[in-house]
C-alpha cells in the first residue's frame, strides 16, 4: 500500500503563557472551573508574533530535522483559519521566507481544527504527480486574535501555536483515512472582518456532542480498515480540544491507560496546530519510533472531521 511517510516534525509557540488565573481577571472564571471542564490550565497567546512567524518557526525546525534542503520541497501547504492575510496565502509567504523553489505548489487549506489531517491527505495526493517527492505541511493558528475576551465559554479554550511536518511520498506502509462534513454554521463560526470582528461563536454543548460522535466513529472506522483493535496501536493522537472528550472516547473504546496522548493542559485548543504539535512532542521525547502504528483524529468547525492511521 502506498503511504506518505513523516520524516520529521517541528513546532513553534508564542513566548507569552496565559494562565486560567490571568483570564479570571478578565472574565468570571477560575482555574478549577476551566480545568475541571476542559483539562486546560494554560495556553500561549501571541504578543507581537504573526501567524507567518509561528508557521516559519515550526517549518524551519521540521526542515532542519529532515536533513533536506529547501530546494527539495515540492509541495507546501498551510492549514489555518486565522491567516494574517486572505491573500497572499501563508504557504506563499513561507515559500519566500524558507527559500523554496518558485515552482513549489503552495496554498492554504481551511478545515478548521481538522486542517492538519485534511492537509496530510491532500499532500499525499499532490506528491503523486509532483516533480520532487517531499512536502512541507504546517498547521498554524493565532486564535487569540478572533476571541471575544468577554465570553468565558470560549476565550478560555483556545491558544496560539504552529506545528509542522516534512513528508515523503509513496513509501510502502499502512495508510487509512476517513473524512466527513456536516455543514452547520450555527454550532461554530468565526465572523470575517467587519462590525462583529473579532468574534468566535460556539455552542459548546453541541460541539461536545458532535465531537464525541465523530471521534469515536472515525476511530472505529480506521480500526476496521486496519483490521486491529484499539490496543494494538502504539499511539492515538486526537485534536486537543477538551480532555473530557478524549477521556470519554478512550473509555468507550476500552483503550489502555496512556494510549491517547494529551497536552491541552499546557497549550489549550490550537486548532490545526494541535495534532502536529503533539506529534512533535512525542517525536522529540523519543516516544515515536519507526514502525509504530499511529492513529490521528480531528474535528472542528464546518462541521468537519478527519482521521488517519499510518506507520511512523
Amino acid at each position: 500500500m502506498s503511504a506518505p511517510r513523516i520524516l520529521s516534525t517541528g513546532r513553534c509557540l508564542p513566548e507569552r503563557v496565559v494562565t486560567n488565573e490571568e483570564l479570571s481577571r478578565l472574565v468570571e472564571t477560575s482555574d478549577q472551573w476551566v480545568f475541571s471542564r476542559t483539562g486546560i490550565h494554560s495556553r500561549r497567546f501571541c504578543a507581537g508574533e504573526q501567524n507567518i512567524d509561528l508557521a516559519e518557526g515550526a517549518a524551519r525546525q521540521a526542515l532542519e530535522r529532515s536533513g533536506l534542503r529547501p530546494a527539495d520541497i515540492g509541495v507546501c501547504v498551510a492549514a489555518t483559519f486565522t491567516p494574517d492575510w486572505a491573500a497572499p496565502a501563508t504557504a506563499c509567504l513561507l515559500q519566500k521566507r524558507l527559500g523554496l523553489r518558485e515552482d513549489t505548489i503552495c496554498f492554504d487549506l481551511n478545515a478548521a481544527c481538522a486542517g492538519f489531517l485534511h492537509g496530510l491527505n491532500t499532500v499525499h495526493a499532490l506528491l503523486a504527480d509532483c516533480r520532487r517527492p517531499y512536502a512541507l505541511l504546517v498547521g498554524s493558528e493565532v486564535i487569540s486574535r478572533v476571541l471575544d475576551m468577554t465570553d468565558r465559554n470560549t476565550c478560555v479554550l483556545f491558544g496560539d501555536g504552529a506545528g509542522a511536518a516534512v513528508l515523503c511520498r509513496n513509501e510502502p506502509g499502512r495508510w487509512h483515512t476517513v473524512f466527513g462534513a456536516r455543514g452547520d454554521a450555527e454550532v461554530l463560526q468565526v465572523y470575517g472582518p467587519g462590525p462583529r470582528f473579532p468574534a468566535l461563536r460556539m455552542d459548546g454543548r453541541a460541539v461536545f456532542r458532535f465531537a464525541l460522535e465523530v471521534l469515536e466513529s472515525s476511530i472505529r472506522q480506521l480500526l476496521a480498515a486496519e483490521g486491529c483493535g484499539i490496543n494494538d496501536l502504539d499511539w492515538v493522537v486526537c485534536h486537543q480540544a477538551n480532555a473530557r472528550i478524549i477521556d470519554h472516547v478512550s473509555d468507550r473504546l476500552k483503550a489502555r491507560e496512556g494510549l491517547f496522548y494529551k497536552n491541552m493542559e499546557r497549550f489549550g485548543n490550537t486548532s490545526a496546530a494541535s495534532i502536529p504539535i503533539a506529534l512533535d512532542e512525542l517525536a522529540e521525547a523519543g516516544r515515536l519510533r519507526p514502525g509504530m502504528r499511529v492513529l490521528c483524529a480531528g474535528f472542528g468547525g464546518g462541521l468537519v472531521w478527519s482521521g488517519a492511521l499510518f506507520q511512523w
